[in-house]
């Protein structure tokens, strides 16, 4: 699984960087063969129908990647997903008006970020922190973007297969910084918008400095125009506006999509108007509106068009200080609703927080804190739980009482430390012989029960045989264990506990270290 993540890592890569159709194909090719059917290699889909622009074919594959993840049970995976749907939704819904649901979309973003805990494939992890990023950039709340592209960042940076990965995430915090930049600007704050480009540009040549991989050119190409279009409102705008035309065009003809470009227009158009070429700025920005790409972002759009209503009233226009006028207030509305959103992902976030401590402490409570497995009370629940059930007196229980044969000694001669470490020993070596459906608790001391659903008398008693052997052989544990089994069915366990621990002490009384099993006398 690792290796096609890693092969997924690849071709994710080439599709950014101009290759989306060759992808496609040898995704498709991938899909098709035997094993071949990935969430990893749904998600390259995703992002390719996504960098053609097909929004509806990425939402469509969105939903066959989450199915294959949760078969696959790799959170990393789901929780891409999950931020990736989420992102294609709020995308559509700036096209139509019916799927914009900004409740929808931050349940799925924060439900992806409550994923993401300790996955063990840095690919997988890496694009759920980027997806989750750039859902949260979606809905301009760049304060909740910013820390999860800094830790794709960092797990890229531990693994030394992603060069080319962790430029792109230094490229993601200096897009992200000029795009705030260029919000920041829309409602009259330019002393901090000049803060956002500052930083901007520091992300934007550590990416060109760390570009790496096949496709280096691209990736250092596209850090150095963000890097010009943060110079242009505060130092050197006439190299910015030279280096932003060389570069677009660069990136232009290795087929990198015109959405992920328009940004730089307006930056641009900026640096002519500071160096006097009013009339090439105004030029500049009148292609760019009539060139905006069908799927740019609503921010670029919103930039696109104020700069060149800016651009106009330079040059004495008054239908543009109108129109100017009206767009500031709407700019300012959308920034005030941009507060109440990030508002309430704040609360969310917090709610799942909540949600998964108190997760946690359930757990806790449920659990044995020498042996971690299960103890008296997570026990007891799951009989009560299988007596519950319907058909319970059709279905047959086995249940075992295991003690510890001589366990005072242990603790005598040893030390109370190494008896916990004995036990420990013999919760993992009984735990290693049950069927996934089982449960092994703790009652006490020194004492286990295990219950087997679905288990008849002789599925038990094998099992119980190897328990019996897989103690007997523990290195540095001189400890043996009694058993005793009984079946029953199930809503007669209470009456099964009992004999089970009746044949429990007919093993002890023998010896200890056997099994001895529950049978009725007629």
């Amino acid at each position: 699984m690792r290796e096609a993540s890693r092969r997924a890592a690849r071709l994710l890569e080439r599709a950014q960087a101009g290759e989306a159709d060759a992808v496609m194909a040898e995704v498709g090719d991938i899909l098709r063969a035997p094993g071949g059917d990935l969430a990893c290699m749904h998600f390259v889909r995703v992002v390719v129908r996504i960098v053609q622009g097909d929004l509806r074919a990425a939402l469509a594959v969105v939903e066959t990647m989450l199915r294959a993840a949760e078969r696959e049970g790799g959170s990393g995976w789901i929780a891409c997903a999950l931020s990736t749907r989420a992102l294609v939704r709020m995308r559509l819904g700036e096209e139509e008006l019916a799927e914009y649901d900004v409740d929808a979309a931050l349940r799925d973003l924060t439900a992806a970020e409550a994923r993401l805990t300790d996955e063990p494939d840095p690919v997988a992890a890496v694009n759920a922190r980027v997806g989750i990023a750039v859902g949260y950039q979606q809905l301009r709340l760049y304060e909740l973007a910013g820390p999860q592209f800094e830790a794709a960042y960092e797990i890229s940076a531990a693994d030394p297969e992603q060069h080319g990965n962790r430029a792109m995430w230094l490229s993601n915090l200096g897009e992200m910084h000029l795009h705030w930049a260029l919000e920041l600007y829309q409602v009259g704050d330019a002393a901090a918008a000049e803060q956002h480009t500052e930083v901007a540009e520091g992300f934007a040549q550590r990416a060109a400095d760390e570009a790496g991989g096949d496709d280096l050119d691209a990736f250092r190409n596209y850090a150095l125009l963000m890097a010009a279009c943060a110079r242009a409102d505060r130092s050197d705008p006439a190299g910015a506006s030279a280096d932003i035309e060389r570069l677009y065009s660069d990136l232009r003809d290795r087929g990198i999509s015109p959405a992920a470009l328009a940004y730089s227009a307006p930056f641009r158009a900026v640096a002519l108007k500071r160096i006097g070429r009013l009339d090439e700025a105004i030029e500049v920005m009148a292609a760019a509106v009539a060139s905006l790409p069908a799927d740019a972002v609503w921010l670029i759009v919103a930039a696109t068009h104020r700069t060149y209503a800016v651009l106009l009233e330079a040059r004495g226009s008054a239908d543009a200080a109108a129109g100017l006028r009206y767009g500031d207030s709407v700019a300012a509305a959308l920034w005030r609703q941009r507060q109440h959103t990030l508002h309430t992902a704040t609360t969310l976030k917090s709610l799942d927080v909540l949600r998964a401590q108190h997760e946690q402490a359930t757990r806790a409570a449920d659990l044995d804190p020498l042996t971690g497995i299960a103890n008296r009370r997570a026990f007891d629940r799951a009989v009560r739980r299988a007596q519950s059930l319907p058909g319970a007196a059709g279905t047959t229980v086995t249940v075992m009482i295991i003690d510890t044969d001589k366990f005072k000694q242990i603790n005598d001669t040893r030390g109370h430390p190494a008896g916990d470490d004995c036990l420990r020993a013999i919760a993992r070596a009984l735990t290693a012989e049950l069927r996934d459906q089982d449960l092994l608790a703790r009652l006490g001391g020194d004492e286990f029960a295990a219950l087997l659903p679905d288990a008849g008398p002789a599925v038990g008693s094998a099992i119980a045989e190897r328990m019996l052997a897989a103690v007997r052989d523990l290195p540095d544990c001189p400890a043996t264990v009694s058993i005793g089994v009984a079946a029953a069915a199930a809503d007669e366990l209470g009456e099964a506990l009992h004999r089970a621990d009746r044949a429990m002490y007919d093993a002890k009384r023998s010896g200890g270290d056997a099994v001895r099993e529950f049978r009725m006398v007629f």
